[in-house]
């Protein structure tokens, strides 16, 4: 089953979440915010996505500038920050047999599928 980790206030998640049902397979909403990710499920999502933790962060985001931006922060840090604050977590993410693609664009999501 996909899966959608989704931010309702998020016009871009609102989008990825428009192409998941337009798919028509089954597909089920994680409002991440609401049910915060722990440390175990996020890494999972990260190896799924192949990319750098940091690469999932939102850096424009208030909390990060005014608490991590220009540090030296090890993956792990990086991973405590998402989980302490799922703000800072890039979405919308896809999931589906093992494999996530980040919604940015939105169009992004079709390649999985």
């Amino acid at each position: 089953m996909i899966q959608i980790l989704h931010n309702p206030r998020c016009r871009k998640s609102r989008e990825g979440l428009a192409i998941v049902e337009a798919s028509g397979q089954p597909f089920e909403v994680i409002k991440y915010l609401d049910e915060p990710l722990n440390k175990s499920q996020l890494k999972t999502i990260i190896d799924q996505l192949q990319i750098e933790p940091l690469a999932l962060v939102r850096t424009n985001e208030s909390i990060w500038k005014e608490n991590y931006k220009g540090k030296d922060l090890s993956d792990e840090a990086i991973i405590d920050a998402m989980v302490k604050h799922p703000k800072l977590i890039e979405r919308p993410i896809v999931i589906k047999n093992n494999k996530a693609v980040v919604g940015r664009p939105p169009e992004q999501i079709k390649t999985l599928l």
